[in-house]
C-alpha cells in the first residue's frame, strides 16, 4: 500500500488531501482521521490510532504498517520515530507487537530447526537457499547452538513464488530427511526434485508481512527483527542486549 512512499526515503513528508475537521473531543479526532484513512486505503481491513510521545501526532496502525498522521488530519508521516534520550527506535518497538502477533501461532513442525529444545534463544530465520550469507550463517550452525540460540528456519526465497530458489526449497521441504537436505542444498548441490504439501509460499508471504526485505532475517519471539548476518558471538550479545532491554 505504501510502496511508492517507502521508494522516496523513510521519513517522508506529505501533506494529504485530508480536509481538517473542527473536532470537539478528541473520540471525534479520532474518528475523522481514520475516515479521512479509509479514504486512502479502502481496502484495509483494520486501522488503530494511538498516541505518541509528540504532541498532536498519533500512531497509525495500517494493517500491518506504522506510520503517523497529525491529530488535524492534515499531514501524514512515514518514517521512524526515535526517543533521542533513551535511543529506542520507538516506530520499531510498535513493529515489534505487530510482528509478535504475527508469528505467535506459528507451528514449530513447519520449520526446520537446528538446535537444542532447552536453547537460551529460540529465533526465527527467514532464509534462502542461494543467498550467500545465509549459506555463511548455516556454515556457523554449530556454533550458534554452542551460544545457546537454536535456528528455526522459514523460507524465504527473495526471487518470490515460483522461483528455481522457491522449488528447491520445495524439493528440501519434500526431502525425508529436511535437515540433511537443507545443508546439503545450502552448500550448492542441487536437490533433488520433489512436490508435497508444503509452507513455503505461506512462509514466504509472512516474511513480507513482518517486513522481511533480505536475507537472513532473524526475527525473536518477542518480534524483534534483525536483518542481515551477525557473527554466533555478536548475535548472543545482541540477543542478550534485547533481553535485557524488555
Amino acid at each position: 500500500m505504501f510502496e511508492s512512499m517507502k521508494a522516496r526515503g523513510m521519513a517522508a513528508l506529505f501533506a494529504c488531501a485530508l480536509a481538517p475537521a473542527a473536532l470537539a473531543a478528541e473520540e471525534t479526532d479520532f474518528a475523522a482521521v481514520e475516515a479521512k484513512i479509509r479514504e486512502l486505503a479502502p481496502n484495509v481491513t483494520s486501522i488503530a490510532l494511538s498516541d505518541t510521545p509528540i504532541e498532536g501526532l498519533l500512531q497509525a496502525q495500517i494493517g500491518n504498517e506504522i506510520v503517523y498522521v497529525s491529530r488535524d488530519g492534515v499531514y501524514l508521516v512515514q518514517g521512524t520515530m526515535f526517543n533521542m534520550n533513551t535511543r529506542m527506535n520507538v516506530t520499531d518497538e510498535a513493529k515489534s507487537v505487530l510482528r509478535k502477533e504475527l508469528i505467535q501461532d506459528l507451528d514449530p513442525k513447519q520449520q526446520i530447526t537446528f538446535g537444542p529444545e532447552d536453547a537460551d534463544y529460540d529465533l526465527l530465520v527467514f532464509t534462502d537457499i542461494d543467498c550467500g550469507y545465509c549459506r555463511k550463517l548455516h556454515d556457523q550452525i554449530e556454533a550458534y547452538n554452542d551460544e545457546g540460540i537454536a535456528i528455526h528456519y522459514l523460507a524465504f526465497p527473495r526471487a518470490g513464488v515460483g522461483s528455481h530458489s522457491y522449488e528447491k526449497f520445495v524439493s528440501v521441504w519434500c526431502a525425508d530427511d529436511q535437515q540433511s537436505a537443507l545443508t546439503l542444498a545450502k552448500g550448492g548441490d542441487e536437490p533433488d526434485p520433489q512436490q508435497c504439501d508444503n509452507p513455503i509460499e505461506a512462509q514466504y508471504e509472512l516474511g513480507r508481512e513482518v517486513g522481511v526485505t533480505g536475507t537472513p532475517a532473524l526475527l525473536t519471539a518477542d518480534g524483534a527483527l534483525i536483518p542481515g548476518y551477525m557473527s554466533p558471538a555478536d548475535l548472543r550479545e545482541r540477543l542478550d542486549a534485547i533481553a535485557s532491554a524488555q
